[in-house]
């Protein structure tokens, strides 16, 4: 294609002082933990804030959709893919830094949160044993204020820095975020690029200790083995999502390949050959027969992309 005619993503995406990686028409299903999903347009590895900042203008002005993303580890692609870009943060996102005086982690979006997490076991620093095994980054936790109804990371934020389209890196104190169930107040269209956590010394057996008993219960009560997105709905205020889909006997409820799993009825998983589609029509099914069963509506917690 002669450069003249191409779109300004085009010609920014050959550019090659452009600070990324482009995979065009790349399996999404290589980027989900569901491993579901159709091609992605453009998927970009963005290796700095500055290639971030140019990639989001590009997209805003020429109207192409765009979703930045972690790992992957809450959300179902479509089988048709996606028709715009998908960004991952690469390099300058996967730094972390630590002042253990302080008690405090300046880590990047890109960072797998197993690995804060380690190194803070590693230092002796507590506060955030409740995230062990969470297979996101820390952007992807922070976005959806990953945890359990008990401790969520909103709480360890101290302060957050997101990319704003037009308007460049924003920086908010954790206590100016609204921190919900599963969920933030950080605008939709802003990405999480940098934050800043805080923890506590304390005795490693103590730490150690919390982290076991996690992991354990973790491992006793969720399917670690087999491809999942984690909870799929969200609980219903002073109920359980699970107990409900349990009560209905929807245990083992298998649409294709996709199938409610015999660990944890608020999980669905991939037992080898699912579909996004048998994923959406398990939902749906099981969303029918709780709402006739008990009159809730339940919501999905997992983002789609892609679907209509």
């Amino acid at each position: 294609m002669a450069a003249r005619h191409a779109t300004p993503l085009q010609a920014l995406l050959v550019d090659e002082r452009f600070d990324g990686d482009i995979y065009p028409h790349e399996p999404m299903a290589r980027h989900t933990t569901y491993r579901i999903g159709g091609p992605a347009r453009f998927f970009v590895r963005v290796g700095s804030v500055g290639a971030l900042t140019r990639l989001i203008a590009v997209c805003e002005e020429e109207g192409v959709p765009w979703v930045a993303v972690g790992r992957g580890s809450n959300l179902l692609v479509a089988d048709e893919g996606y028709p715009g870009v998908v960004v991952s943060l690469g390099r300058d996102f996967r730094t972390l830094r630590v002042d253990e005086e302080a008690g405090r982690f300046y880590a990047g979006a890109g960072v797998m949160l197993s690995a804060v997490v380690q190194e803070a076991f590693r230092r002796s620093l507590a506060g955030l044993e409740f995230a062990v095994g969470t297979p996101g980054t820390v952007g992807g936790a922070i976005a959806m204020n990953a945890g359990s109804r008990d401790e969520w990371i909103g709480s360890r934020v101290v302060s957050v820095t997101t990319l704003a389209p037009g308007r460049g890196l924003v920086r908010r104190a954790g206590d100016e975020v609204a921190w919900g169930y599963r969920s933030s107040s950080l605008p939709a269209d802003e990405v999480v690029v940098e934050c800043e956590l805080a923890a506590e010394k304390a005795d490693p057996f103590y730490i150690r200790g919390k982290m076991e008993a996690n992991l354990a219960k973790r491992k006793k009560t969720q399917p670690m083995s087999e491809p999942s997105c984690g909870s799929v709905f969200r609980n219903p205020e002073g109920g359980s999502a699970a107990a409900l889909i349990e009560g209905l006997g929807l245990k083992g409820a298998q649409v294709g390949g996709a199938q409610v799993s015999q660990a944890h009825a608020n999980f669905i998983v991939n037992t080898g050959e699912a579909t996004a589609r048998d994923v959406r029509d398990l939902i749906a099914l099981i969303q029918g027969k709780v709402e006739e069963a008990h009159g809730v509506k339940l919501a999905p917690e997992v983002r789609f992309l892609g679907f209509e």
